[in-house]
């Protein structure tokens, strides 16, 4: 069995993977990819198909196969269109599968298939819902949590206060898709940061940002023309 943390020696991620750098494709992403090199917890927020869900992944897999972090733990409140985890069949695992599967894609990519497999079999790769998060604790691990607009307050507090020593936290939403009833905890956390002057960057993408297609642009410009209507 290979050793996911043995010594210097141990070349299996350089001599198997030797990736490019990322590399950004506009401002916004440069100063994405800035804030993460640079700060334990990065607020990143903006439409589909910015890249920043893509970026905290790849980003990860490259400090996991540099052996700067010891784990990667993937998590998303339980909030998809209005159906809890609980209505579909299986473990919790098992449920919160679909839901990582774009960032475990990146990863498992980024890394190689057969390393993701052993890092995913020995716990250095785990999905952890918003059901067992509490009492946990995450040292020398990166953190990423995707869809954080439908996080509750109470939720943002129970994942924040995780978050142990040498342990890199993304948190990734988009304010304006929330789908709770509530004000998203998100948000507040947001204004908390700002009132409190908290050294926590937040780097906002804009429908000018989008890198996925022109039609995905297309469609996220005509959205918010329709709920900015709808709000006045």
């Amino acid at each position: 069995m290979v050793e996911l943390h043995a010594g210097p020696a141990s070349g299996k991620f350089e001599h198997e993977r030797a990736l490019a750098p990322i590399k950004p494709l506009n401002a916004t992403q440069a100063a994405y990819i800035a804030a993460l090199q640079a700060n334990p917890q990065t607020i990143v927020l903006g439409p589909a198909g910015t890249g920043k869900t893509w970026i905290a992944a790849a980003h990860a897999a490259d400090l996991y196969r540099r052996r700067r972090i010891g784990r990667i733990v993937l998590t998303r409140p339980n909030v998809p269109a209005g159906r809890s985890l609980g209505f579909f069949p299986g473990s919790l695992e098992e449920k919160f599968a679909p839901w990582a599967a774009p960032v475990v894609e990146t990863i498992r990519e980024r890394i190689g298939r057969g390393a993701f497999d052993i890092a995913l079999k020995n716990g250095e790769i785990e999905m952890v819902p918003f059901e067992v998060m509490r009492g946990r604790s995450w040292s020398d691990t990166f953190v990423l949590l995707d869809e954080a607009q439908n996080a509750t307050l109470q939720e943002m507090k129970t994942f924040l206060t995780r978050l142990g020593e040498d342990c890199t936290a993304v948190i990734n939403g988009d304010v304006s898709q929330c789908d709770l009833r509530e004000t998203s905890g998100l948000a507040q956390v947001i204004a908390m940061i700002r009132a409190q002057g908290l050294p926590v960057p937040i780097v906002e993408f804009d429908a000018d940002d989008i890198v996925r297609s022109g039609v995905c642009a297309m469609w996220v410009r005509a959205f918010t023309a329709l709920e900015g209507a709808h709000a006045v």
